[in-house]
């Protein structure tokens, strides 16, 4: 099971984030470089588990806006069957 992460701000290092559980979050901790003190940074949770399903869509989601995918021709057709009948023409279209 993976713990949420909350951003904590060492003033020395800058910004990192730590998993605790909701009920045991504190206020401060350590910072993992300097040992110094850092305060929580108020935001919500990140709920999401690297490599799940969520986590792929919104790392896709984040590429096309850098990387937005290549089209290799107009979307042509669709391959309904023609009709010559002049009844059909009466039919309301979609």
């Amino acid at each position: 099971m993976s713990l949420p992460l909350y951003e904590f701000h060492c003033p020395d290092c800058g910004s990192f984030d730590a998993g605790f559980t909701m009920a045991a979050v504190p206020d401060a901790t350590g910072c993992p470089q300097c040992a110094g003190s850092s305060r929580r940074r108020v935001g919500g949770g990140a709920f999401v588990r690297p490599g799940s399903a969520a986590a792929r869509l919104i790392d896709a989601t984040k590429r096309t806006a850098s990387e937005p995918a290549v089209v290799g021709a107009p979307a042509g057709r669709s391959n309904a069957p023609v009709t010559r009948n002049p009844l059909h023409r009466k039919l309301p279209r979609p």
